[in-house]
């Protein structure tokens, strides 16, 4: 890349960032109330994002070869367990994503 062309990705990304760190708190100012849509969807997308990575994680998982999928069952109820007992997504994922891959290098 030229130094022109450095300069104009650099300024790009900076205006991407600017432009999603300021929009909405130009759509959404602290005088008006939020909109139902926009409460709405904060309530249900990390509940989806949740459930498409579980879908996506287990989409090449066999059940009749390697080790049939005891590896990911076993995370996947250590995850719904952490959940239950903290309710801290981050916790749950991390911890069966950690779980997993024990499970994965000196287990199976």
């Amino acid at each position: 890349m030229t130094l022109t062309q450095r300069i104009l990705t650099i300024a790009v990304i900076v205006l991407g960032t600017m432009l999603t760190r300021f929009l909405p708190f130009l759509l959404f100012p602290a005088g008006k109330p939020t909109p139902k849509a926009v409460h709405y969807l904060g309530s249900v997308l990390p509940g989806a994002v949740f459930g498409l990575l579980v879908v996506y994680c287990l989409k090449n998982v066999s059940l009749f070869t390697g080790s049939h999928g005891l590896p990911e069952l076993i995370s996947i109820a250590l995850v719904v367990l952490l959940h239950l007992w903290k309710r801290q997504m981050l916790l749950s994922i991390a911890g069966g994503t950690a779980c997993y891959m024990l499970l994965v290098q000196f287990v199976f």
